[in-house]
């Protein structure tokens, strides 16, 4: 409960147009420790430093609240541009997309502009045999993104996009069990958006409760299994599980943030788990730099003795 007050404590603050001002004026030297820079050329070089330690990367270009059309398709085509970035660095292409910042919902020529666009993108990533994470966002948008999942992957196969799911909300277990039929690539996270406890979890126990029921139900189904979580007691107990159930190295993957417990990412790649970083970079920062601020106290102490140092 207090994890969940603090979270929305931070995050309403997060939302006053004087604070946004504040920290996009003076945080950004500290939201580059959260963020692998604002264009495509120094994305790719975070990704071959990562690659260096033998750690995948899942590129995700930050933008959010995109209203019009044509934005969303603008926004896509960016996307497309990251694709192909990552294709010229020898970098097999893994990307996340929010549908919503692609059109999902606005109507083009009887076509959901989001599904369109996203047939744009994993049409490209797959040219490269690449993948295409559609990041899950606030609960109201939950239906829609997984319907629109079981079509691309109807169309695509599941070795080529795929989506994520939260353990904080109460539908989840559902959710994932629904999509057993299409054996889906699934990224597993505990959830950072501010969600009301009418569909959420407000206790960190019953989400970590779920989180460790959610994975290990996925690996047992032999679907592929992102772990999406820095919380070393989860990540210890994954092991133990997948070493008692027969479960081998390669069904499933670690995925950390980018900038977090780099120490981690490097101890997991040497006992030889799988490893991916979620590499967000873009102008379009603050929003996600705000849920990093929201997940835990030491990240906002760290930002404000950056922002006041010297």
């Amino acid at each position: 409960m207090i994890d969940q007050l603090y979270r929305k404590a931070i995050l309403t603050v997060a939302e006053r147009d004087s604070v946004e001002k504040l920290l996009r004026a003076r945080a950004w030297p500290v939201a580059q420790r959260f963020v692998a820079g604002e264009d495509i050329p120094s994305a790719v070089q975070a990704m071959k430093d990562l690659q260096a330690d033998g750690i995948s990367s899942n590129m995700d270009l930050l933008g959010e609240f995109i209203e019009s059309a044509e934005d969303c398709t603008r926004f896509a085509d960016n996307v497309l541009g990251v694709v192909e970035a990552m294709q010229g660095a020898g970098i097999t292409p893994y990307v996340s997309i929010k549908l919503s910042s692609v059109g999902q919902g606005k109507d083009e020529d009887g076509q959901d502009l989001g599904l369109k666009n996203a047939r744009r993108i994993i049409t490209k990533a797959k040219e490269y045999g690449g993948f295409v994470c559609l990041d899950m966002e606030d609960h109201p948008r939950v239906d829609q993104t997984l319907a629109q999942l079981r079509t691309l992957i109807g169309e695509f196969g599941h070795g080529h996009v795929g989506t994520v799911l939260q353990s904080y909300l109460y539908r989840s277990l559902k959710d994932r069990e629904g999509l057993d039929d299409l054996k889906p690539n699934l990224r597993f996270v505990k959830g950072a958006y501010l969600e009301p406890e009418s569909v959420a979890y407000p206790d960190k126990a019953d989400v970590d409760a779920n989180y460790r029921r959610l994975v290990y139900q996925h690996l047992k189904s032999g679907a592929y299994t992102n772990v999406a979580t820095h919380d070393e007691r989860l990540i210890e107990d994954v092991k133990r599980f997948v070493l008692a159930h027969g479960i081998g190295k390669d069904g499933f993957e670690f995925q950390l943030l980018y900038g977090i417990r780099r120490d981690l990412q490097k101890q997991l790649v040497k006992d030889g788990y799988r490893v991916r970083v979620y590499l967000p970079y873009g102008r379009d920062w603050y929003p996600y730099f705000s849920r990093r601020i929201a997940e835990r106290p030491s990240n906002a102490l760290f930002v404000l003795q950056g922002m006041f140092k010297g």
